[in-house]
C-alpha cells in the first residue's frame, strides 16, 4: 500500500483556495449539491489535486471545521461558571449562524452514513467534550458544582438543548437565551 502523500508538503496557497471554495459552495448550494469537482473548478485547481490530499468533500470541510475550532478553542475561565458557559454559548450560537454553521449541519448530516464525516465529526466534538470537561473539573474544584456530578453528563445538558434547536428546530437559534437553559440546570447543579 502506498503511504498517504506528507501534509507538509501542500502548497498552502492552494490548500486554503480549496477549503475556501469548499466553504462558499457549501454556504451557497449546501452539503449535498457541493462536489468535489465544483471545488476544484472554483479553486482553479484540478480534481486530482483534491483527491491526493483529502478522500472527500467531508474531508475538505473538516480540516475548515478544525482550523475554525482551533482559531476559538480557548473555553473561557473568568472563575464563574455560568459567565463562562453563557459565553461558550453565545459563541457557539454566533458560529451556527454562520458559515462555519451550514458546513457544520452538513457535515453532522452527512456523519450518519459516511465514515471519514462521522470520524471527522467525533474528534471535533470529542475536543469540545474535553474541553468544556476540563473548565467543569474547575468549577468542581472550586466548590460552584457538586462534586459528585458526571462531567461528561453535564456536557450533554448544557449543549444539548442548543444542538436540538440548531439541528431540528433552527428557528429557535437567534432567539436563543443561554442564560434560561443554563439557570434551569444549575438549579440541579449547586452543591447542596
Amino acid at each position: 500500500m502506498t503511504p498517504p502523500p506528507d501534509p507538509h508538503r501542500r502548497n498552502e496557497q492552494s490548500r486554503q483556495a480549496i477549503v475556501q471554495a469548499a466553504v462558499e459552495l457549501c454556504g451557497e448550494v449546501g452539503f449535498d449539491k457541493t462536489t468535489v469537482e465544483a471545488i476544484a473548478a472554483r479553486a482553479g485547481v484540478g480534481k486530482q489535486t483534491i483527491y491526493r490530499w483529502w478522500p472527500s468533500k467531508a474531508a475538505v470541510l473538516l480540516e475548515f471545521m478544525k482550523d475554525l475550532r482551533s482559531s476559538r478553542a480557548d473555553f473561557p475561565d473568568t472563575g464563574d461558571l455560568r459567565t463562562d458557559l453563557r459565553t461558550q454559548n453565545a459563541a457557539l450560537v454566533n458560529l451556527f449562524g454562520s458559515r462555519g454553521g451550514v458546513v457544520w449541519r452538513g457535515l453532522i448530516a452527512a456523519a450518519q452514513s459516511d465514515p471519514v464525516a462521522a470520524a471527522g465529526v467525533r474528534e471535533v466534538i470529542d475536543e469540545a467534550v474535553a474541553d468544556c470537561s476540563a473548565r467543569l473539573a474547575k468549577a468542581v474544584n472550586a466548590g460552584q458544582l457538586r462534586a459528585d456530578v458526571d462531567l461528561e453528563l453535564v456536557v450533554e445538558l448544557v449543549y444539548g438543548p442548543l444542538y436540538h434547536a440548531y439541528l431540528l428546530r433552527p428557528d429557535r437559534i437567534a432567539g436563543w437565551r443561554p442564560e434560561e437553559a443554563l439557570d434551569a440546570l444549575f438549579s440541579g447543579l449547586q452543591p447542596r
